[in-house]
């Protein structure tokens, strides 16, 4: 199914913004697929998505302050959530795309020559540079996991502007490192890639995260097991596989 997304609007604004997290990235912590995701929309309507997901708090009998995870979904909070979900397909201005690695044990960096870690920033080059459209500018919000990630957010932005010949940060304008419990739409992010690292790594004890799995796979006629088309923009979907 495909949805529509205002991107091609004459009054779009030149600036979107792009929400980054990640679930289950690292090399050994025992979970077998790592989902990366970002969520984007244009600048202007920000505060606008931003006050819609106050309301459904509110409206669900939530703090402003109450923090939106995968980690806490349950029974009692299954109608929030489920609302949240339906926001995302609901408003024309939010598109998501995301990259799963759905076996890290086929993983085999000695092969490249490379660490994990370098083949964690390399998927988010992956993820990222398919987003950028040279007419627009974009500032791109990452979750921080670390103090230590500074200097390799830097060259991943250094990278994804040398391949959109960039050089002067016109269209990629920033690249940062943030806090997602100060942003609500990081927050939206977690949730949609929570939903995917759920369903990847085979989980089934939770009814709750269960029945969101299953809400999205119905809003898009799809098993969320397979990769969209690559031009798809509403929720855009790339699952990597491991060379033999």
């Amino acid at each position: 199914m495909s949805f529509p997304i205002a991107w091609d609007l004459k009054d779009m604004p030149r600036t979107i913004h792009v929400y980054c997290d990640e679930s289950c990235h690292l090399e050994n912590d025992g979970q077998r697929a790592m989902v990366l995701g970002a969520l984007w929309c244009p600048s202007n309507h920000r505060k606008q998505l931003v006050r819609k997901i106050r309301e459904l708090k509110r409206l669900h009998g939530l703090s402003d302050a109450f923090e939106i995870k995968w980690v806490k979904v349950s029974p009692a909070k299954l109608d929030f959530y489920k609302s949240l979900i339906d926001l995302f397909f609901d408003e024309r201005v939010l598109g998501f795309r995301a990259l799963v690695v759905p076996d890290k044990g086929k993983l085999n960096h000695l092969r490249f020559n490379q660490s994990h870690d370098e083949f964690y920033y390399k998927q988010w080059y992956t993820l990222l540079n398919r987003l950028v459209e040279p007419r627009y500018r974009y500032r791109i919000f990452l979750d921080i996991k670390d103090t230590h990630g500074v200097s390799k957010v830097r060259r991943l932005h250094d990278f994804l502007c040398n391949g959109n010949y960039d050089f002067n940060q016109d269209i990629i304008e920033s690249l940062e490192l943030v806090h997602s419990s100060d942003l609500a739409l990081l927050q939206l992010a977690d949730l949609l890639i929570g939903a995917l690292a759920y369903l990847h790594r085979g989980l089934l004890g939770s009814g709750a995260k269960s029945l969101l799995v299953n809400q999205l796979k119905d809003k898009l006629g799809a098993n969320l097991e397979k990769s969209t088309l690559p031009q798809e923009k509403k929720f855009n979907l790339f699952i990597w596989r491991a060379q033999d």
